[in-house]
């Protein structure tokens, strides 16, 4: 069928039309930016034709050259037939307006805790001009400490991955935002690599999917690296050693904020006298928490 489509389709609209046929015949999984066929396919054809993301229409009826067609259905076949996630095949991801390079050697990013640093996290930070010190653990592609150098410019930001695969991405990230002087990468498993620091804010998006959830996630979650899913029987492994070690790590006044996922019950059932607050985002208040120092467990 693609090596009728490179012969028999014409226009952009052609292209898209066959696309999002062909997406919806595979059931592909829509998880990692676009829901629906239609938006993802959309954007793959865009970009791959390095047009403006954001002006489809002007286009539409535009004849592809016989290359540029063999360029966009190479990309729609390998989305259908290994299952990459979009981003992937484009080599970028979109988080809350900011573009980030991604490859395989990181996880897409798409964390709730991006938009409460665009706010700021108020109103639990009351001057973001006083925050000096943050620490991002399990930073993968380094978005959340891009986002949190611009939330709070005065602070330095320690980005800590256990994978050098990732920090290699996340470097690559930092020098585009040009962030090079006030974003530290190091490798390390959580905090062994900073244990003299201490932070006025330390920002996590550990992996949490329990093992039984890893055992059934579609096909394009499990293109990304499972050192960065992966948490234990119960997906609360690296949260639970996270909350073990980090009052010393955190300043006095500090703040801990840790995405969990589904893990809500849970981690709540494992830690009943901690009186975690969960921070209201797009998808709802029960994925993010929030404890001050003296409030840890």
């Amino acid at each position: 069928m693609f090596e009728q489509a490179q012969s028999e389709l014409l226009t952009l609209r052609d292209v898209l039309r066959f696309a999002v046929s062909r997406y919806n015949e595979a059931g592909l999984f829509f998880g990692h930016g676009a829901d629906n066929a239609w938006d993802e396919a959309a954007y793959l054809l865009l970009h791959s034709l390095h047009l403006p993301l954001d002006r489809l229409e002007p286009f539409l009826d535009a004849r592809l050259t016989s290359d540029e067609r063999r360029l966009v259905l190479q990309a729609v076949e390998r989305r259908i037939s290994e299952r990459l996630p979009v981003a992937y095949l484009s080599n970028e991801a979109w988080l809350a307006g900011y573009h980030f390079y991604v490859d395989q050697r990181v996880i897409v990013p798409r964390s709730f805790i991006a938009e409460l640093l665009q706010e700021q996290l108020a109103p639990w930070i009351e001057d973001p001009e006083r925050v000096a010190t943050v620490l991002d653990l399990c930073t993968g592609s380094g978005c959340l400490a891009i986002f949190a150098a611009h939330a709070f410019p005065q602070a330095s930001v320690d980005a800590v991955d256990i994978s050098p695969d990732a920090l290699a991405v996340a470097s690559r990230n930092v020098a585009d935002y040009e962030l090079g002087e006030r974003i530290r990468l190091v490798e390390g498993d959580l905090f062994a690599g900073v244990r003299s620091r201490r932070y006025d804010l330390i920002v996590s998006n550990p992996p949490y999917v329990k093992a039984e959830s890893m055992a059934s996630l579609p096909a394009e979650y499990r293109c990304e690296p499972a050192l960065a899913l992966a948490s234990g029987e119960d997906g609360l492994d690296l949260t639970r050693a996270i909350l073990a070690a980090a009052r010393t790590q955190l300043r006095p006044g500090g703040l801990l904020v840790v995405e969990i996922g589904h893990n809500r019950e849970l981690l709540e059932a494992a830690f009943p006298e901690t009186p975690f607050t969960w921070l209201d985002t797009c998808a709802g208040d029960q994925y993010v928490f929030l404890l001050h120092r003296d409030d840890l467990p």
